[in-house]
């Protein structure tokens, strides 16, 4: 049984809705020869790596989900990717963060986050892979898989700034994706683990393990087994 046919009707069709969603925002941008990345550096200067775009992130107070875009892998053949994340107000008060045995400074208070996934883009601007990250690479507060896979279905850009189009085509990619999305989240605390057991030292701040979990995309792939599983039901 593929992972497809064990979705319910509901998450399937949550699924469907998101594909389309994606594949609007595509054809709007493509009319003018736009894409999602563009519209968010356009007008913020000088491109440099590491640097956030847009300036100062893009955060959704109601929803209190957030993300940016940058850049500092060119060896991986990617442009640049956006983090996305959960802050503070949107993580139940019932989710509590894993035990804190390091040295290292966890964020605090209105700095809390949670880092939810990365979507790795190509020079054109279209997504390559879904990938997780240890938890020093984004600062966050580390929750555990079941928490941050039940904050998915939370994530919520609904902002014109910087880009109605990309901030609709990120949310949507996280509803479009979301059982594989899990399946990283759980293989990221796999991994971890795993390593934890193997390396001295504090693993969540091991500079030698960075990315957790990685899958490549295919969006016209993804929607056409959807569809396949949708027809199964009826």
């Amino acid at each position: 049984m593929s992972l497809f046919d064990s979705l319910s009707r509901e998450r399937l069709e949550k699924m469907a809705a998101a594909g389309a969603e994606v594949q609007e925002c595509y054809r709007v941008l493509e009319k003018t020869s736009a894409n999602v990345v563009g519209e968010i550096i356009a007008n913020q200067g000088t491109f440099y790596e590491w640097d956030h775009y847009p300036d100062g992130d893009v955060y959704d107070h109601e929803s209190f989900s957030q993300h940016y875009y940058h850049s500092h892998r060119p060896e991986e053949g990617e442009h640049g990717h956006f983090h996305l994340f959960m802050r503070r107000e949107g993580i139940p008060e019932r989710m509590k963060p894993a035990p804190f045995a390091g040295t290292e400074e966890w964020p605090t208070d209105d700095d809390i986050i949670c880092h939810l996934i990365a979507i790795a883009m190509d020079p054109q601007g279209y997504p390559t892979h879904l990938f997780t990250t240890n938890r020093w690479v984004t600062g966050e507060i580390w929750h555990k898989a079941p928490d941050v896979i039940e904050l998915l279905d939370r994530f919520e850009i609904d902002l014109t700034f910087p880009s109605w189009a990309t901030n609709r085509w990120i949310t949507a990619m996280v509803a479009l994706y979301q059982p594989q999305i899990a399946q990283l989240v759980a293989e990221r605390d796999e991994v971890v683990q795993a390593w934890a057991d193997s390396h001295e030292g504090d693993v969540l701040e091991d500079r030698d393990l960075e990315l957790t979990s990685k899958i490549s995309l295919d969006i016209n792939h993804q929607i056409k087994q959807i569809n396949k599983a949708l027809k199964k039901l009826s």
